[in-house]
């Protein structure tokens, strides 16, 4: 865990700088779509080698617009700052499953404008090979991906990104910039939780008389099966530390937000035990929140990881193994309906396997499950009714 450490702390170590957020048009250029394991499919608007020299340099996809996006900027800056979050937590997790299995990576090129990199490490077909001990061993699926889309976007896709109705027309194409990381990992022990973080930085430009914005979001947050009363504290606590150093009113202001945010509102639960959530962050010099989220990123192995570490060769029986699949219905069922990133990545013409990388490789749906009371089970389910405070 020493390397992968130092590999996670690496990644922060950036100044930030005085300048404030340079507001510039988004550059309409269609592009094409690019994968590293799949042919490239050029548009009549540009040729094959337009593309390479445009968006390729050193071998890497190139995702700021040159000439368009300062380098010294904060939009730059937060986007290299997740680039190499990327790579680094990347590097910790495949060190922590320790079966030599690395993250699969796509390569990008969405046609509006902007692109990605997409990582993944999941199993394979022959399951029975990682009981053996020949395929990954902790994680079923992970999944940590990059982005940074920019183009015009509808009015639904909207009013989708800042949460609120806005005068906006269903034809309007509003001007925005959009750079961030997601990531969910889904465990194969139900010892040991699923966790979520998505940190980014959203920009919309003047339109139709309503002034350009920006803001910051994002949070981590974790969804175990059963209570752990010294995970949580380990989890709540490390993202309360950050919290502490920027703001003292911001981890329980965070936390309940979470709590409220990750709520599968047809269900009356939670989706998980919580950690902290933040949107529309824009009410301080950008700068403090850059560096803020920039903390919060830093951290997520440091959060995350030990619990791992202590569950993952942890015996588990069949019937925790269901219980397991039956939280992981619910968890896709938040994704898909309420998540508004998900929503606007569908809704701006994202792409679909990106988007959808949060979703679990395996869940269940059982008619009317309840568990019994008294079991472990049934605490879950009052930690997701009634939330509480961990520390």
């Amino acid at each position: 865990m020493a390397l992968a450490h130092q590999h996670v702390q690496a990644f922060t170590q950036a100044k930030v700088s005085t300048k404030k957020l340079c507001r510039v048009s988004a550059a309409k250029k269609a592009v094409v779509r690019r994968s590293v394991r799949a042919p490239v499919k050029t548009m009549a608007v540009q040729t094959l080698e337009e593309v390479k020299n445009s968006m390729f340099a050193d071998n890497q996809l190139q995702l700021l617009r040159p000439g368009v996006d300062d380098p010294d900027s904060i939009r730059a800056r937060f986007h290299k700052m997740i680039r190499n979050a990327q790579n680094s937590i990347c590097a910790a997790v495949e060190e922590m499953d320790g079966s030599g299995q690395k993250f699969r990576r796509d390569e990008w090129v969405r046609a509006g404008g902007g692109g990605g990199v997409t990582a993944v490490m999941q199993v394979g077909a022959a399951a029975e090979e990682r009981r053996r001990g020949e395929e990954g061993k902790v994680w079923e699926k992970a999944g940590i991906a990059v982005s940074a889309v920019y183009g015009t976007m509808p009015g639904d896709a909207y009013r989708a990104a800042i949460g609120r109705d806005v005068p906006v027309d269903a034809d309007d194409r509003v001007p925005f910039f959009v750079t961030g990381i997601s990531c969910v990992m889904h465990p194969w022990n139900p010892h040991c939780p699923t966790m979520h973080f998505n940190y980014r930085l959203f920009e919309t430009f003047d339109f139709k008389g309503i002034p350009g914005q920006w803001w910051f979001g994002g949070g981590t947050d974790i969804t175990p099966c059963y209570v752990d009363e010294e995970d949580m504290k380990h989890f709540h606590s490390t993202y309360k530390a950050v919290c502490d150093r920027h703001d003292p009113e911001f981890y329980p202001k965070f936390k309940q937000w979470c709590d409220e945010y990750f709520t599968i509102r047809h269900r009356g639960e939670m989706r998980g035990l919580g950690g902290i959530f933040f949107d529309d962050l824009n009410d301080r010099d950008p700068e403090k929140i850059f560096a803020f989220a920039t903390d919060c990123a830093n951290h997520v192995v440091e959060a995350y990881l030990p619990i791992i570490a202590r569950h993952k060769e942890q015996p588990y029986s069949v019937k925790e193994k269901e219980w397991q699949q039956i939280r992981r219905g619910k968890y896709a069922e938040y994704n898909v309906i309420y998540d508004r990133g998900t929503i606007f990545g569908l809704q701006t013409g994202g792409r679909t396997e990106s988007i959808l990388m949060s979703l679990p490789l395996t869940a269940s749906w059982q008619y009317d499950h309840e568990p019994a009371p008294g079991t472990p089970e049934a605490e879950f389910m009052d930690a997701c009714r009634h939330p509480r405070n961990w520390i």
